[in-house]
């Protein structure tokens, strides 16, 4: 008989093993049913494909902007520089409204962009996967902007800097 998880891990060392990848930071951003900008940051990004041109991330299924995600047209993914832990922090952590103080651009389908990342990919809500605890969402790059500034970077539970 096949068991869907014949192996079973200790929980916090898998995360301390997965955290040995280094990864950019990011904040995803959007519009809520009802109109409220919500965000949140991550570190599961991804380039899917160029052609057409498809990113991905995960959101955990657990997340009070779940249905937010679930449901809006578009969404930006704002590729953090290294001045932005602030925002990092801000928008992994719990509060009542994490845009208080700050000032967006607009982007396609309203969605808020964030000032000074060093990338911002505007996206259409293309696709939703499951994916165990977390929701894959792969979007459609509508739009995008690059700066040359250098990312923030996570690794081993920590925010590091390019050597």
């Amino acid at each position: 008989m096949n068991q869907p998880f014949p192996i079973q891990f200790d929980s916090r060392a898998l995360r301390d093993a997965l955290g040995e990848f280094a990864t950019g930071v990011a904040v995803v951003t959007a519009r809520g049913a009802d109109g409220q900008p919500v965000g949140v940051t991550i570190n599961s990004f991804a380039s899917v494909s160029l052609e057409p041109p498809l990113v991905l991330w995960s959101l955990g299924l657990a997340s009070p902007s779940l249905a937010a995600f679930e449901s809006c047209s578009h969404y930006a993914v704002n590729i953090l520089a290294a001045d932005q832990v602030e925002f990092s922090q801000r928008f992994s952590q719990a509060q009542e409204d994490r845009f208080v103080g700050i000032t967006t651009t607009v982007g396609a389908g309203g969605t808020p962009l964030l000032p000074g990342c060093s990338a911002w990919f505007e996206c259409r809500n293309e696709i939703r996967y499951p994916g165990g605890d977390h929701v894959i969402l792969v979007g459609f790059v509508e739009n995008f902007r690059r700066e040359s500034k250098a990312p923030l970077v996570f690794h081993g539970g920590r925010y590091r800097e390019l050597a």
